[in-house]
């Protein structure tokens, strides 16, 4: 069984900066060959994706409201995916979920095959 714990939310004003961190454990040496996932959720609406990266690190994917602006990285010596969010806006609030596919080391969007997931962190953006 995969423990994913997310870190780093918070209050942030408009056009501030957060990195979200994901931690895993209990993935014994198979993190590297996951591929993770971020997604959020803001009230009343349905859980989305954000961002996603192989399980090598070298293929991120973005949501297109956020590309160029997030940025997700990943160390696998440690475990943990990274989400670096700049630029915020108001409608970056959400819950944010981080999300393990254990069954292919490519990025794939829809939420249903992500096997394992964090219990959320909130991010809070004023204007």
């Amino acid at each position: 069984q995969v423990q994913l714990v997310e870190s780093g939310g918070g209050l942030v004003q408009a056009g501030g900066s957060l990195r979200l961190s994901c931690a895993a454990s209990g993935s014994g040496r198979t993190f590297d060959t996951y591929a993770m996932g971020w997604f959020r959720q803001a009230p009343g609406q349905e859980r989305e994706f954000v961002s996603g990266i192989n399980w090598s690190g070298e293929i991120p994917a973005y949501e297109d409201s956020v590309k160029g602006r997030f940025t997700i990285s990943r160390d696998n010596l440690k475990n943990t995916v990274y989400l670096q969010m700049g630029s915020l806006k108001p409608e970056d609030t959400a819950v944010y979920y981080c999300a393990a596919d254990r069954w292919t080391g490519w990025v794939r969007r829809e939420i249903h095959v992500y096997d394992y997931w964090g219990q959320g962190t909130q991010v809070t953006v004023s204007s």
